[in-house]
């Protein structure tokens, strides 16, 4: 398949793209959330959980996974399994080790509320091409990273309301590239 062509767009307008898709995929969580009788911490965990298929997680894994200490996500299995949506089990290599698998018929109804949407998401790839998608793929993952590395920033201390404020100049996101 053969990516259509598409209008031009800027740096300043790509990022204010994402923040709006951001900004419905935060509210799009909690609306999920609530509908599941979880809170949006809980509901990512899950997430990340019923991701790991066939390999269950450990709460270390977990916590890797969303940057969470290790102590906020017992908190958060604890309430997971007091909601009858995941359970621990131990490692069967590892007798010491827990790790943690969805219910499954609570991964039902995760799926079932989910899946209308990635079938919408899927029919929009399906307006790219494999190059295109990998384009996209490639984009996410590296936002991620920087994700990572700005929540650590957040984290630190180092940023925040006693920070000056500073208009942002998208015009560098482009200086060198051409």
């Amino acid at each position: 398949m053969q990516g259509k062509p598409r209008p031009s767009a800027t740096a300043e307008e790509a990022l204010t793209r994402m923040d709006r898709y951001v900004a419905l995929g935060l509210i799009g969580q909690q609306e999920v959330a609530q509908l599941l009788g979880l809170n949006v911490t809980d509901l990512t965990c899950l997430g990340h959980i019923l991701g790991a298929c066939d390999a269950p997680l450990g709460a270390g894994d977990l916590a890797e996974l969303t940057n969470l200490t290790t102590g906020a996500v017992t908190g958060v299995l604890n309430r997971l399994e007091r909601a009858g949506y995941a359970r621990r089990q131990p490692d069967p290599s590892d007798r010491r080790r827990v790790r943690v698998v969805a219910v499954p018929e609570a991964a039902a109804r995760v799926i079932a509320v989910y899946e209308p949407f990635y079938a919408r998401l899927g029919a929009v790839f399906a307006q790219y091409s494999p190059d295109e998608v990998a384009v996209i793929a490639d984009w996410f993952e590296r936002a991620s990273v920087e994700m990572t590395a700005h929540l650590a920033e957040v984290r630190s201390g180092r940023l925040g309301a006693t920070a000056p404020m500073v208009k942002f100049d998208f015009s560098r996101l482009t200086e060198g590239s051409a």
